[in-house]
């Protein structure tokens, strides 16, 4: 861990890292999913004001486990070259400041679900929190099965999402949660492919030991893009409309094309496509989705 060699630093310049710790680029996809759910689960008219609370509230627990998790993990991201620029490894900020900067957007956004939303959101979001901090984090220094367990909160915004907007949950909510469980297997091993020696070297076991060439990884991308395409056009062709169906199955075509490639070919290039071609794959698919709505 690196000193920071100015440790007053500037007004702005806080203000950057601790809006780092919260990881907004991560944010904005768990907004999207979590507005998709409020949508989606909503019975009739759109109550705008819940729906602002259920949004402020998810950012907040979401922003303060990403922080606390920056927290727990400072010391590893410090090993990795994707990481070490961050502002706890750096020590730009005073660890224990991050931990309760984080304890203290956690317990505003389940307050704020709480009191303007209901208790089932905010027991939801509480969990996504718990089972991110106490058993996905933990479980990426043990075993590469940390994936499959870290998608479960890894998708339940949109459960909080459609608690919000329903009151409740129900049987659609679950196909609104497998779409978004299936979808951060390409889009995370495509990372842990391209980061491989990275997350070695922090120990982190992302990937299978025996897997030394990323073969297996490649297959198991292809076939969660398989099943998410499948999930996502099934969806679709089950009373949508035609444009909806045809634009489901261009967005899946476009996934398992990009999935294909790095099965093919296994550079680095091409995780990096597919990480892209996710991170393009997924808010297009919450708007399909969404537009059935409408």
């Amino acid at each position: 861990m690196k000193a920071n060699p100015n440790p007053g630093g500037g007004f702005t310049s806080k203000l950057r890292d601790y809006c780092t710790l919260t990881k907004p680029e991560v944010n904005l996809l768990i907004l999207m999913a979590t507005s998709a759910g409020y949508i989606l689960g909503s019975p009739g008219t759109l109550v705008w004001g819940r729906f602002i609370h259920t949004i402020v509230g998810t950012l907040l627990v979401a922003s303060g486990t990403a922080t606390l998790n920056q927290f727990l993990e400072r010391v590893y991201d410090g090993r990795m070259r994707r990481t070490a620029s961050r502002p706890l490894p750096q020590g730009r900020l005073n660890p224990g400041h991050a931990f309760w900067f984080g304890i203290l957007l956690s317990v505003a956004g389940g307050l704020e679900l709480l009191i303007a939303v209901n208790a089932l959101s905010a027991f939801l979001a509480v969990a996504t929190l718990l089972s991110y901090l106490l058993l996905y984090t933990p479980l990426k220094r043990k075993t590469p099965l940390c994936t499959l367990v870290g998608a479960i909160p890894g998708a339940m915004p949109t459960l909080i999402g459609w608690a919000g907007g329903a009151g409740r949950l129900e049987p659609r909510a679950g196909l609104l949660f497998a779409i978004l469980f299936l979808w951060q297997f390409p889009h995370f091993l495509a990372i842990a492919l391209m980061y491989r020696e990275d997350y070695e070297r922090a120990g982190y076991k992302m990937l299978p030991s025996f897997d030394t060439q990323g073969r297996f990884t490649r297959v198991e991308i292809l076939g969660f893009s398989m099943l998410l395409a499948a999930v996502t056009v099934g969806i679709a062709a089950h009373g949508s409309s035609f444009a909806s169906l045809t634009g489901m199955t261009c967005l899946g075509a476009f996934l398992l094309y990009c999935s294909l490639r790095l099965t093919h070919r296994g550079s680095r290039g091409e995780a990096s496509r597919l990480l892209h071609a996710s991170v393009i794959y997924l808010p297009a698919v919450l708007a399909v989705l969404v537009s059935q709505k409408f």
